[in-house]
């Protein structure tokens, strides 16, 4: 059984984009950021993945300094490597160049104490589709409460 510990989630992000695929990803942190990352200290909002030299990095993931740590301390939002297989690599790559969608991270958990990352590649919404998915949302809601108060 594989345990999983939620550290953050990107809430905006299926809001903000057509999610097209999800993958899991381990994420290459120093010392200090695991220990902030073990007292929930994270935040995906704004953070993307890109590729870079062969390799991808994730980039805009603030993760606090950790409080009992010294002045070693890493940058809070310095790029991150991603460690995935060279396969998955050239595909992200190719998909996110040709395709011109983009790698978003949506989850940041622990997976039997590893650091993970969900990734997934999505397409941006426009804002006629947001609109859609707000009303369809509070459709929803309204069916529900009424078929509770029956």
């Amino acid at each position: 059984m594989q345990e999983k510990n939620n550290i953050s989630t990107n809430r905006r992000a299926r809001f903000d984009y057509a999610i097209l695929e999800t993958l899991e990803a381990g994420i290459e942190l120093k010392g200090t950021e695991v220990k902030s990352l073990r007292s929930g200290k994270a935040s995906l909002s704004d953070s993307f993945a890109r590729p870079d030299n062969g390799e991808i990095f994730i980039y805009n993931l603030h993760i606090d300094p950790y409080a009992f740590g010294n002045r070693a301390n890493p940058d809070p939002l310095r790029p991150r490597k991603l460690l995935l297989h060279k396969r998955e690599i050239r595909r992200l790559t190719e998909e996110v160049t040709a395709k011109s969608v983009t790698l978003i991270p949506l989850k940041l958990y622990f997976k039997n104490g590893l650091v993970k990352v969900e990734l997934a590649l999505a397409k941006g919404k426009k804002v006629y589709d947001k609109r859609r998915a707000i009303r369809d949302r509070e459709e929803d809601r309204e069916l529900r409460k009424q078929f509770s108060k029956r």
